[in-house]
C-alpha cells in the first residue's frame, strides 16, 4: 500500500493511452479478436522493454487494443478509479485526436467515449477530470493548426487546455504558434507544451517565447540553466514533472541526480505526474512515495505540491475552489 494514500492528490500531466495496464491490454485484445505478441510482458506481468524503439513497440501496441468507443470509456474509468483509490481528487488527461484518427474514430466519438468513463469515475469515486487536447509535433503544423479548427468548431465542456508533444527533434515551436493563438485567444484555453526533457533548456526557452504557455510538460533539464529557472518562477510558468518517467527513459540515471527538489524549491513545480504509468513501472501514488522517500518531501509539502497542481491546472475557477475544498476536508479527515 502506499506510504502517502491519505494525501490528496491531482494529475496534470497524463497520456490517456499511455494509461493502459498489462491487465486491461490483455482484456481489451481478446475482447476485440488480437492476439498480442510474444514477449510484449515480463514474467511478473508487466510491460518488456529495455531502450527506447522497444518502449514504443510496446506503447503501441498496448495502445492498438483501444478499438471502440466502449473501449476508451473502459480505459478512462479503469485509470481514474484506479487513481481515485489512491486520493486523486482530480487528473488532466491528454487526449491525441490524431493519433486516435489513424484508427478510424472520429474526434466528437473519441471525446464522447472518454467523457463516458470520466462521468462513471465521477459517479463512483467523486473524482474529476478535464481533457487536454494534443498536437503531435513530428505531425506538423499544418496538421496542428487543422486540429484546434477541429477544437472550434466542435466545443467540449471537459476540453480546457492544449498541449504539444512528439519528437522534440522535429519543428521548432514558433511553427505551432498559428495553432496556439486559436487556443489561446479564441477559445481561451489553457496551453502546455513538452520541452526540457530529451532535449535541453534551449527547447524550453523557445517554448516559453514563442508560445502562451503556463506550464511546461517535464521541463526537468532547465536545471541546467539558472536564468531559465529564474524566469519560469517570476513569468509563473510551472513545470509537470515525472520522475518515474524521466528515470525510466534515462533522462537521468538515477534520482540522486534528478533535480524535482531542487525544482521544487525554486518555486516552479506545479505538479508531480506519472506520464505513462504501466510503461514506467510507476502509477500517481508511488510517484508521491518517490517524493517522499527519495526526495524528502514532508507530508505538508505534497499537500502543497497538490494545491499548486490545482492553481496550475486548467479547470475553471469554479471547479478549483471545489478541488480546494476537497483538499481541506481530506486533510481534516
Amino acid at each position: 500500500m502506499s506510504k502517502t494514500r491519505k494525501l490528496p492528490k491531482a494529475e496534470l500531466h497524463v497520456h490517456l493511452e499511455g494509461t493502459v495496464s498489462p491487465a486491461l491490454a490483455t482484456k481489451l485484445a481478446a475482447r476485440n479478436g488480437m492476439k498480442l505478441p510474444d514477449g510484449i510482458f515480463k514474467a511478473d506481468g508487466n510491460y518488456n522493454w529495455n531502450n527506447f524503439p522497444e518502449f514504443l513497440k510496446s506503447y503501441d501496441t498496448a495502445s492498438s487494443t483501444i478499438a471502440t468507443a466502449q473501449d476508451f470509456s473502459d480505459v478512462t474509468y479503469e485509470y481514474l478509479a484506479s487513481i481515485a483509490r489512491e486520493g486523486a481528487i482530480y487528473a488532466e488527461l491528454t487526449l491525441g485526436p490524431d493519433v486516435v484518427a489513424m484508427f478510424g474514430m472520429g474526434y466528437r466519438e473519441y471525446l464522447d467515449a472518454v467523457t463516458d468513463g470520466v462521468d462513471r469515475a465521477r459517479q463512483e469515486f467523486g473524482i474529476e477530470a478535464r481533457f487536454i487536447i494534443c498536437m503531435i509535433r513530428h505531425m506538423g503544423p499544418e496538421k496542428a493548426l487543422e486540429l484546434m479548427h477541429t477544437v472550434d468548431k466542435f466545443p467540449h465542456p471537459l476540453v480546457v487546455g492544449v498541449g504539444l508533444a512528439g519528437n522534440e527533434a522535429m519543428h521548432h515551436p514558433k511553427d505551432f504558434a498559428p495553432a496556439f493563438r486559436i487556443a489561446h485567444e479564441k477559445l481561451n484555453l489553457g496551453c502546455t507544451a513538452h520541452a526540457g526533457e530529451v532535449s535541453g533548456p534551449q527547447s524550453v526557452w523557445d517554448a516559453i517565447n514563442h508560445l502562451p504557455v503556463t506550464r511546461i510538460g517535464h521541463g526537468v533539464r532547465s536545471i541546467e540553466d539558472p536564468e531559465l529557472v529564474k524566469t519560469l518562477a517570476e513569468r509563473d510558468i510551472t513545470l509537470e514533472v515525472c520522475p518515474g518517467s524521466n528515470i525510466a527513459l534515462s533522462v537521468y540515471p538515477d534520482f540522486a541526480s534528478h533535480p524535482l527538489r531542487k525544482l521544487y524549491d525554486a518555486g516552479v513545480v506545479g505538479s508531480i505526474n506519472s506520464d505513462d504509468p504501466p510503461f514506467f513501472w510507476t502509477d500517481l501514488a508511488k510517484e508521491y512515495d518517490t517524493a517522499h522517500e527519495k526526495f524528502g518531501f514532508t507530508e505538508s509539502e505534497l499537500v502543497a505540491v497538490t494545491r499548486r497542481a490545482v492553481e496550475t491546472s486548467f479547470a475553471d475557477a469554479g471547479l478549483k475552489a471545489d478541488l480546494q475544498r476537497k483538499i481541506d476536508e481530506a486533510i481534516a479527515a
